[in-house]
């Protein structure tokens, strides 16, 4: 959505050689208080010329921060990580100011993002190359790592902080600059970050922020200096980056939906799962990858379970993520009109193919906020697996019940999906649990854990067209995803030894 310009209204630019720069393109998009639903700034949409200064900026940046040894380049992500920590209550109001998520949740986004920093600052053992001496007779063979050059990053509204922290702090480590485009409709804390790499002494230059929509994520993935995408977003987005980022010659790694689901066997604690279902299907309002959508519950444990959900459900709290109207809610509004909308079609689609709607958060409104982008918690139970409603990402608060007669059954419907994202089981058997980790074909799996995100020193991805590319996020694979490497094989000839010509292929001895 663009519009003109308001003039009551701040307009979030773009950050450019080390300073916000203001854009010149006329183009803005607004950018909402989800709880009020009021127009509370603008953000700039880069047009060509503007997309051609930040990535020729971050070139300039690259020849500077690359030539930076070692230990300077950890001295700067150690300060970013002691100025991150102090001051990740601010950034936390700053999220949910425009992404409405509550502010408890903003932290823990943040809270995550760190783990990869302060893995990044570990970076010299990861970034080692290795050395063979005498491979064949005076031949020494040894590898380098080194950095790609400009390297792009392009992050989704749900996760303004937390996504970004899995590239950006790994790339700058490996010695890249780095070229972030926020989504539009939160784009305010990508600039906050950049602040903060400054203040901690990343050069200018090493760090851009190009404000934009389809234009600008279109100018990273053709320029001829960008040399990798990193990217999180709709199967749909992530499959058109991919495939045009690599039709540019670039390395990618795409994330993209999901349909998560969560297979409860008869055995299981149901207060355990009632609990972690609620967690994972409505916390930050469902608008995560990792959330839980589908329970498959393997009779006789359904009816059960509906009922421990919907007690639980009676009991969250939605408003304002602010936590301005006293106590902070358990569940905060959508990030826009035209998203709930969507959300809400779902629920439609759902009802008129045949689901049972248990609790329904179509029209649901806040006390005080009845303009804001509400939508209550959702549970539907007895889902076709034939609908839209269960076949496609929904992204909000709505939970689906589908009943199976066997774990076999749940489990031939996950494999069955076109996701791969994430997937839980819930029960006390231990041979079931070795036994799914081993057959589900999905890339992260929890064991009586809903959401399984591993932690920053391994690798978050999924498999199918929950992932484009060949690189997972972070862990090792982020560190061998931001650096190329260089076979180096060198002898130093003694000249009372030369041997003279050979024109033979080279050969070991």
């Amino acid at each position: 959505m663009v519009s003109e310009s308001l003039v009551d209204v701040a307009v979030v630019s773009h950050w450019i050689d080390g300073a916000e720069r203001p854009s010149t393109s006329g183009r803005t998009a607004p950018v909402y208080n989800p709880a009020t639903g009021a127009v509370q700034a603008e953000v700039a949409l880069a047009d060509q010329a503007e997309i051609d200064e930040a990535i020729a900026s971050a070139e300039r940046g690259f020849r500077e921060w690359s030539q930076y040894s070692i230990a300077k380049r950890q001295s700067v992500l150690f300060a970013f990580r002691e100025l991150l920590n102090a001051r990740k209550p601010e950034l936390a109001r700053l999220i949910t100011s425009e992404h409405g998520k509550v502010v408890s949740d903003a932290m823990g986004e943040i809270l995550r993002g760190q783990e990869v920093v302060e893995l990044a600052t570990g970076f010299p053992h990861l970034i080692k190359g290795a050395y063979s001496e005498n491979a064949s007779t005076g031949v020494d063979v040894y590898s380098l790592k080194q950095p790609l050059g400009v390297v792009g990053v392009i992050s989704p509204f749900n996760f303004p902080v937390m996504v970004p922290l899995w590239f950006v702090p790994i790339a700058l480590a490996a010695g890249n600059a780095v070229v972030l485009k926020p989504s539009e409709k939160d784009p305010s804390a990508a600039l906050w970050i950049a602040k903060l790499w400054k203040e901690a002494g990343l050069p200018d230059g090493a760090f851009t922020v190009l404000q934009g929509d389809k234009l600008a994520v279109d100018g990273l993935l053709s320029s001829p200096v960008v040399q990798s995408i990193s990217c999180v977003g709709s199967t749909p987005i992530a499959q058109y980056i991919y495939e045009t980022a690599s039709k540019h010659g670039k390395r990618v790694q795409a994330l993209g939906g999901a349909k998560n689901h969560m297979l409860v066997l008869p055995d299981a604690d149901l207060d355990l799962v009632a609990d972690s279902a609620v967690n994972a299907g409505y916390g930050a309002a469902g608008e995560r990858c990792m959330a839980i959508s589908v329970v498959l519950a393997v009779e006789p444990v359904a009816d059960d379970l509906v009922a421990k959900i919907s007690e639980r459900i009676a009991k969250l709290r939605i408003g304002n993520g602010a936590g301005t109207d006293g106590a902070e809610p358990d569940m905060g509004p959508l990030i826009t009109d035209v998203h709930r909308n969507k959300v809400s079609s779902y629920v439609d689609i759902a009802e008129a193919d045949g689901a049972k709607i248990v609790v329904d958060g179509r029209g649901f409104t806040v006390d005080g906020h009845e303009d804001g982008f509400f939508f209550g918690p959702t549970l539907i139970d007895g889902m076709p697996t034939t609908s839209r409603a269960y076949t496609e990402e929904i992204f909000g608060p709505v939970l689906s019940i589908v009943r199976v007669s066997s774990y076999e059954e749940g489990l031939e419907l996950i494999n069955s999906g076109e996701f791969g994202n994430g997937t839980a089981i819930f029960t006390n058997d231990g041979g079931a649990a070795r036994r799914f980790q081993n057959e589900v074909q999905v890339g992260m799996i929890g064991i009586n854990v809903p959401i399984p995100v591993p932690v920053a020193y391994h690798s978050f991805g999924g498999w199918k067209k929950s992932l484009f590319g060949d690189a997972k996020a972070y862990g090792v694979h982020g560190f061998d995803f931001f650096t190329r490497e260089k076979a180096v094989t060198s002898r130093w000839l003694d000249p009372a030894t030369h041997g003279g010509i050979n024109l033979g292929f080279p050969q070991n001895s």
